[in-house]
């Protein structure tokens, strides 16, 4: 299957997620994201990263460290932990991070925080990936994420960006474009977050509406809309050589090829 699709992987313990992880290889799906949300934090992560480590060599994974859901006794602890987690990457080649700071930033230990830190560590040749949500400006009046950016690029510790989901193509152009100028000089790969549009997916974000991520009452409110602006955004993202991350379950066949109907897959020949 195609090397450019990546596919997040949801489970409450170690069994569903061994179950997933068959699906994975049943369906010759080689690059996965484990997120750090959820129950899939503390204890329940760690034994994650454990058993892919020791069962599931043959994946590619990205494991989100969110350092909200990592957060130990202090933030002395709360790095050891984490540079600990950063240094055993670097004897795995099938093992990459995406840095988020969490829901609920903690003062003084975000992801900006952080990698100035890790820019101090000597001996440490680590690249990372970054969390970056181009609407907060436009729709949460949230002004500070350019500013973030910047910071974390300069460190030269980024090799990746992960778009937030959302459903306004214009301002995830015009972000793009700002990325792109701004880091230049630098070899980035872009991500991007994607959703099949389902009844049961509308009507769970109705109910609970999740923080600081976008959909437009367009979409919200007719399923046919919500699927022109799928097939909008997975031509946007190809154009722009994003890789798509697959965050709706697909964990079933009728499910995963939902999802491969959207990005033009058939009879494992990807035209993505």
């Amino acid at each position: 299957m195609n090397n450019n699709i990546r596919f997040e992987l949801s489970f409450k313990n170690i069994s569903q997620l061994d179950d997933k992880l068959n699906f994975c290889k049943l369906n010759n799906i080689k690059n996965i994201n484990i997120p750090c949300k959820g129950l899939i934090k503390k204890d329940l992560f760690n034994s994650t990263i454990k058993y892919i480590s020791e069962n599931y060599n043959e994946f590619n994974v990205t494991y989100h460290y969110s350092l909200y859901h990592q957060y130990a006794k202090n933030k002395e602890d709360s790095y050891k932990e984490f540079l600990g987690f950063v240094k055993s990457s670097q004897n795995n080649k099938n093992f990459e991070i995406l840095l988020v700071s969490g829901s609920n930033k903690k003062k003084n230990f975000d992801s900006v925080d952080v990698l100035a830190f890790l820019k101090k560590e000597k001996n440490l040749k680590v690249k990372l990936g970054i969390a970056y949500n181009p609407y907060l400006k436009k729709y949460y009046n949230i002004f500070s994420e350019r500013d973030r950016f910047e910071k974390k690029i300069s460190t030269g510790l980024i090799n990746s960006i992960w778009f937030q989901y959302g459903t306004d193509i214009k301002v995830l152009q015009n972000e793009l474009t700002y990325l792109k100028n701004l880091a230049k000089e630098e070899k980035l790969n872009l991500f991007g977050s994607l959703f099949i549009p389902s009844k049961q997916f509308i009507a769970r974000f109705k109910f609970r509406p999740w923080k600081e991520v976008y959909i437009s009452e367009k979409c919200l409110y007719a399923l046919e809309n919500f699927f022109d602006f799928t097939n909008d955004l997975v031509s946007f993202y190809k154009k722009n050589n994003i890789t798509p991350v697959i965050e709706s379950d697909f964990s079933s066949s009728k499910k995963l090829d939902s999802v491969y109907s959207f990005l033009k897959i058939k009879d494992n020949f990807c035209q993505y």
